[in-house]
This record gives C-alpha cells, structure tokens and sequence, in this order.
C-alpha cells in the first residue's frame, strides 16, 4: 500500500479520490472590512456581561484557538460543561459545538454570547454599548451603513471566523503532491489512521467536523466524570436514548496544539488521546509504537496562520 501511494505522488496522479481525506481549501473571498471588525469585536472584553473576557480568553488564536485547561471558566466563575475547541478553520465545519446543536456560525455566535455560563450579556445592552463606543458606531456605519445591531454583530464576528482558515500543513503538502512532506513514521501513521477504521469518521478536509459518533463504543473511556449534563451528549437536543454519549465528530487539524482532548479535557496529551480512542473506539489496545506512529502523522495536520505554523501553549503538556 505504501509503495502505490508513493508512487500515485510521484507521478503527480491526484490523490483526491482514492484518500479520505483532502488538503484544506482557499479560504472563500470575504469582506475585508467586515473581518478586520469581527477581529476587534473577537477580542474585545465589551462583549461580554462583565467586560472581563472575550472570545479570545477562551479561543486564543496565539495557542491554537484555544486554551490549556479541561474547561473554562464563565461569566459566573463556574466551569463551562464542555472543553472549547479550537476556533480555527471553524468555517469547514458542518456541525459546530461538541453536540453538533448549530450548523451556521451565526447561530452559534449567538448562543456563546448570550449564554449565562459564559458571555452572559443580551443584544440591548451589547448594541446600547457597541452604539455609545465612537470608534464601533463610526466602524459599524462604514462597513454596514446603520449603527451596530444584532446581524451585523453577528456577521462580523462570523467573517472574523470564516478567515481562521490554518493551510499548508505538512499533510497538506503530501496531499498535493510532495512525496518528500512526510517522513516513514508518519506515513506509517496515516495507514494506521486509515487501517484502523480512524478515517471513517475523521474524514473530508477537516479530517473530521461533520458527522457524530457515540464516544465509549467498545468500552467506557477512563478518565474524568462529569457533573451535570455534560456527558449526555445530543441526548439533551434530542432527547433519544440511542443518542447518549453521541458528539459531534472534531477536526482533528491542528490537534497538535489544541490540548486537553475530549469533550471534557480528560486526556493531557496526545498520546493518551490516541491510546483512550484506540480501546473506547476501536477495540484496540494500541502498542507503544502504533500510538507514536498514529501521534506522529496527526502532528503532520498542525497548519499556519498568517505564514506562521500554529505553536502550542507555553504551558500545555507536551507528549
């Protein structure tokens, strides 16, 4: 197997139909000016309830769209149910939030910002404070035509985004034709990847974004409990017994730098992540080498933002 995929690359043959996966795609052309405002408004504290944190406190685009901790913490000093992922190439995803509850940014936007557990705040104080601020209202006129208001909030912050798009992986460049992209180990991870079945579901350019799947099918994953509904997974949209313990399917771009893993931050590493899937998902008790291997082609998936490769945060636990 490993020789005609060498050989498909090195006599140029696309490789988009016979692998599950594909290189990420040229960021669709937005407005300009509505994304360097959603960029502002990202990282602005004024949008939420006590203009102490912002979408960059939970998302931090310095540290691969996210945070280092299991999960964060809101408006009311309590920990959010769910770990927050990371926000970039955001844009590919069909199903957005860990139970998959939107499938537009818009909405999900929305919800962030007007949930109690972490912006908290509501649309009449949020355009009363965007109106008041000389710079927004100036800002929103030039780019709108009418002072801040709820769509054009939302669409600016959704641009903002559908810009966070993280190309030219070392995946990406093997995708596209350079044999030379990765090395033994990592091609020996990918067929892994692919063998045991982690494909079927981590698939498409996100390698994964845009399906559900039940998480424990083989066996309870070990770790963290959580209180609360948490656990539940689309149970609590659906209210479908066969839908509990069922999330949404993540990117698994960049998850080189998007520790702690799961849906509740259980696992500190990427190797412990690859081992807890391989018995809860698979059926596997992975060896040693088989996790470095499978650990070794997903660090292959980390991409760059603004011609600089994604960088982890200072403080997370490297494998």
């Amino acid at each position: 197997m490993f020789a005609l995929v060498v050989e498909a690359v090195a006599a140029n043959v696309s490789l988009d139909e016979r692998e599950p996966l594909a290189a990420l795609k040229p960021i669709p052309s937005l407005d300009k000016s509505a994304v360097s405002l959603g960029e502002r408004l990202f990282s602005d504290n004024i949008l939420s309830a006590k203009q102490d944190q912002s979408c960059q406190t939970c998302h931090d685009l310095s540290s691969g769209g996210t945070v280092d901790t299991p999960r964060p913490v809101g408006q009311h000093g309590k920990a959010y149910r769910f770990n927050a992922p990371t926000v970039y190439n955001v844009g590919s995803n069909y199903r957005l939030g860990w139970r998959g509850d939107f499938t537009s940014l818009e909405q999900q936007s929305e919800k962030i910002l007007l949930d109690e557990d972490l912006m908290g705040v509501s649309w009449s104080i949020l355009t009363e404070r965007l109106g008041r601020s000389r710079i927004y209202s100036h800002w929103f006129e030039q780019v709108y035509g009418h002072p801040p208001d709820k769509m054009s909030i939302l669409d600016a912050l959704s641009s903002f985004q559908r810009s966070l798009a993280t190309p030219n992986s070392a995946f990406d460049r093997y995708l596209e034709g350079d044999a030379g992209a990765l090395s033994r180990v990592e091609l020996e991870g990918y067929q892994l990847f692919k063998d045991y079945g982690c494909a079927s579901c981590h698939q498409g350019a996100n390698v994964g974004g845009n399906m559900f799947q039940k998480f424990g099918i083989f066996a309870a994953p070990p770790g963290r409990n959580m209180s609360g509904d948490g656990d539940l997974g689309r149970f609590m949209l659906t209210g479908k017994l066969s839908d509990k313990g069922v999330f949404r399917v993540p990117s698994l771009r960049n998850v080189e730098v998007t520790a702690p893993y799961f849906h509740d931050g259980r696992a500190a590493t990427l190797g412990q992540a690859v081992e807890i899937m391989g018995v809860s998902q698979l059926g596997r008790k992975l060896t040693m080498n088989e996790i470095e291997a499978l650990v070794s082609f997903l660090k292959t998936l980390t991409g760059e933002y603004n011609g600089h490769k994604l960088q982890a945060s200072s403080s997370a636990t490297h494998d």
